[in-house]
């Protein structure tokens, strides 16, 4: 009887505390439903007091506030850069002070920068200025930009790589080097989704792994592209203003020399960090080592050609006179004022996203299930990057502005001084704006561009200072903030923004000085 009194006495007890856990826990995901909702609720209202302010920019006619030639500034306002500033601020900052908050709020602080950007801007030279610059930063730069990424993210995550390698540093070597030669073939951003989730499976058993995704974020996301226009965008630029399609292949002595000395550098790094891995007693789980190798998803390698081919249109088709009307400019579809949808970037976007769809119609999921595949990468990059291609206009205005009147005309100053902004800045806009200074300096012997002839070194040096260099911070150039992004999704201690910079001003700053040396004087 006792004993029953007891039992019973327990048992109620037991029952109560797992009532109190339950509705404790109940407390928790109500407080968690109340603040998604509210912060959906804030984000609908800064979507909606942003769509309402471009509505009335575009609803306002051109000469609005200081549209006017007259009235607006010959010169840009540096202080117009400071949003720009406070973004790359925060995301080198807020990850380090209050991470939780800041992957949970980046919307709402893009949309704040882009709004502190936007107001001042329009006041200073128009509503209608200011909607042209902000829809053809969208339309033309941002919009093929993101579903570029977009369709190379959906297709190399159907692509996986199973197999006996373990990430050893000689096999770390093999897959770097594989990467960087790779991406003049499909892009940078092409190399780098292809290649990133081999990378980090193969290295999975180890601790010691960020340096691996650096180098890798050195070499694949960036240097790789310089011998093709496919590799680099800007690049491709420069062949779509006259430079030939073969000549970056004068780049490959430079590239063959920073590979050797990386991938030097790297293997010493790696060794010691494998060395005290297996000190430690991890050990790959393999059986036979380098004995077994499979490629599943393969047939995705024809939706990645559809890419690849859709990139080369985009910078061919705008010469053809079919694409061109009677004034000799691009056709396309009309948006607002002078801001056009080109024709070949509709047939670039038409074959990404048909691309993307096959590629997720072809593909078993399971796949998709063995690469960890999430959308959260592709979601952190779209939301940042909109916020730096906007922020950043005024910055790209003031260097179009100052840039020929820099006294720059040495091979090494092109080199430092195109390398340096493609660090922060878009390397396109960056190499466009030195090619064209470049133009205008009247050398008569050189590559004959639609720009002006401009003498083989000095191309170089422009080119390897845009391709290079954007590897100098997260920033730089988009596989960069792609690759940190999946390393820590998948547990890679990864360094912060300006941890990232120690790693790049220590290692591959002494390349580029050695670059010069060899090459740009």
């Amino acid at each position: 009887m006792l004993y029953d009194i007891i039992a019973s006495v327990k048992n109620k007890r037991i029952l109560n505390r797992k009532k109190h856990v339950y509705e404790k826990n109940l407390l928790n995901d109500n407080r968690a439903v109340r603040k998604y909702n509210m912060e959906v609720a804030v984000l609908k209202k800064l979507v909606t007091v942003l769509g309402a302010f471009f509505a009335v920019l575009l609803a306002c006619p051109l000469s609005v506030f200081a549209a006017e030639g007259s009235k607006a500034p010959s010169t840009v306002p540096v202080w117009l850069c400071i949003p720009f500033a406070g973004l790359l601020l925060c995301i080198a900052v807020m990850p380090l002070v209050k991470a939780e908050w800041w992957e949970s709020h980046q919307p709402l602080v893009v949309a704040l920068w882009i709004i502190l950007m936007v107001v001042p801007f329009a006041f200073v030279y128009g509503a209608g200025k200011t909607a042209e610059t902000v829809l053809d930063c969208i339309v033309n730069d941002y919009l093929t930009f993101i579903i570029l990424l977009f369709g190379l993210f959906c297709v190399s995550g159907n692509i996986t790589m199973e197999g006996d390698f373990a990430g050893s540093p000689r096999v770390n070597v093999g897959l770097l080097a594989l990467g960087t030669l790779l991406s003049s073939c499909i892009g940078t951003t092409g190399a780098s989704m292809l290649m990133v989730r081999p990378v980090i499976k193969m290295n999975s058993w180890r601790k010691r792994k960020g340096h691996i995704m650096i180098f890798f974020i050195f070499m694949v996301s960036n240097m790789g592209g310089c011998l093709t226009p496919i590799g680099d965008p800007p690049l491709l630029m420069g062949f779509m203003r006259g430079v030939p399609f073969f000549w970056s292949l004068h780049l490959f002595p430079v590239l063959i020399f920073n590979m050797v000395i990386l991938l030097f550098v790297f293997y010493q790094i790696d060794k010691r960090s494998y060395r005290k891995d297996i000190a430690n007693g991890r050990k790959p789980d393999i059986r036979k080592p380098g004995t077994q190798f499979r490629l599943d998803g393969l047939h995705n390698i024809i939706f990645l050609v559809m890419i690849v081919v859709g990139v080369i249109l985009s910078g061919m088709l705008p010469g053809m006179p079919a694409f061109q009307d009677a004034a000799g400019n691009v056709k396309g579809l009309h948006i607002f004022g002078e801001v056009t949808l080109s024709l070949p970037s509709i047939i670039e976007i038409v074959l990404i996203l048909a691309a993307a769809f096959l590629s997720f119609k072809t593909t078993d999921k399971r796949i998709r299930v063995r690469n960890h595949f999430t959308w959260g990468a592709i979601k952190e990059v779209a939301v940042l990057f909109i916020g730096i291609f906007i922020t950043m206009q005024p910055a790209l205005m003031l260097l179009k502005a100052v840039g020929p009147n820099l006294g720059i005309t040495e091979p090494y100053q092109m080199f430092w001084a195109t390398g340096a902004l493609s660090s922060f800045l878009d390397n396109t806009p960056t190499y466009l704006v030195f090619l064209t200074t470049a133009g205008t300096l009247g050398f008569t012997n050189g590559i004959a561009t639609t720009l002006g002839t401009v003498p083989v070194k000095l191309l170089s040096a422009i080119s390897c200072g845009a391709v290079f260099m954007g590897a100098n911070t997260y920033i730089g150039n988009a596989p960069n903030f792609m690759v940190k992004t999946l390393s820590d999704e998948n547990g890679i201690n990864m360094p912060s923004f300006f941890g990232y910079m120690a790693w790049s001003i220590c290692f591959l700053v002494p390349v580029f000085i050695i670059d010069m040396l060899v090459f740009f004087l």
